[in-house]
This record gives structure tokens, C-alpha cells and sequence, in this order.
């Protein structure tokens, strides 16, 4: 049974309203060790502001963290997955838009997060890259087996 994007996910999920300041959002992401916050608007997520927003907007543009709110910044529309999509699914969504982050929603309320390293770090993945690389030193061995015999004919 493939894995769902509850099965992978971090629950404990750190918001920000979007009313904070840019500075703000950047001493929380410190403090808690992040490299992300869901933005929120009367406790509804509307965005996701990301370390990389941070550098292309903030310390590459003229944005003065002290005095512009996350909401100016924040990535959106807000990308979401379920937590009865599967990690497939999410991978999906993370490739062809191009993010590594995705909030999970279940009956319209933020539940969770799901990040590349939390897929690539689950261990059915794990197990599944370990078969992909045995199958693949396995036939590596037997086309070398293969070349020596085909030399010493």
C-alpha cells in the first residue's frame, strides 16, 4: 500500500500572522530552527514564507524587514496537499511547481507539512532507493561478467 502524505508529514506546524513583520518571521524561523512559516489570516492559511523568499525578496530587493509585513513577501496562492494524498502525489506537485514545501490540509484546517527531505528521509522511500541500487549494482556485476566472458572467447 503506497504511503500517504500523513504517514510522512510534521504535525507540529509554526504560523505566523500575516500582519508580522518581515524581521519577526525571521527571529521566529531562527528561534525554532525552520526554514519555513504558514502565514495566516484569522487563523486560515494563506500563504508560506520561505528562506528562499526571504533572500529574493528581502535581502535582494529594497524591502526593509523592519517595517514590511510577511504578507508582502509570502509566496501564494498557498500550494496544499491532504493527508490522504500520497507521497507521490506530493512529489508531483513539488516537481511541477517547482517548491519544496507543501502545508497539508484536512477539512480546510492546517494539519501538518510536508517537505522533500521529509519524503526522500521516509523510510519506504529508503527502502524502495536501496532495491533501485541493488537491482542496479546487480546488473552492473552481470554486464561486466558478461564483457570479461565475451573478451576471453
Amino acid at each position: 500500500m503506497p504511503l500517504k502524505v500523513k504517514d510522512v508529514m510534521v504535525e507540529n506546524v509554526i504560523s505566523v500572522p500575516e500582519r508580522a513583520t518581515v524581521k519577526e518571521a525571521a527571529e521566529l524561523m531562527e528561534q525554532h530552527e525552520i526554514g519555513c512559516l504558514i502565514v495566516v489570516r484569522k487563523g486560515k492559511p494563506v500563504g508560506i514564507v520561505t528562506e528562499t523568499d526571504m533572500v529574493k525578496r528581502v535581502i535582494l530587493g529594497p524591502v526593509d524587514p523592519e517595517n514590511t509585513m510577511v504578507r508582502k513577501i509570502m509566496s501564494r496562492p498557498l500550494v496544499v496537499v491532504h493527508t490522504h494524498n500520497s507521497l507521490e502525489e506530493a512529489s508531483k506537485i513539488m516537481r511541477e511547481r517547482k517548491i519544496r514545501k507543501l502545508p497539508v490540509i484536512e477539512k480546510g484546517r492546517l494539519v501538518g507539512l510536508i517537505t522533500t527531505t521529509d519524503i526522500v528521509r521516509s523510510p519506504e522511500v529508503m527502502k524502495m532507493m536501496i532495491r533501485s541500487v541493488k537491482r542496479n549494482v546487480f546488473k552492473e556485476i552481470v554486464r561486466s561478467i558478461e564483457e570479461k566472458i565475451e573478451l576471453e572467447k
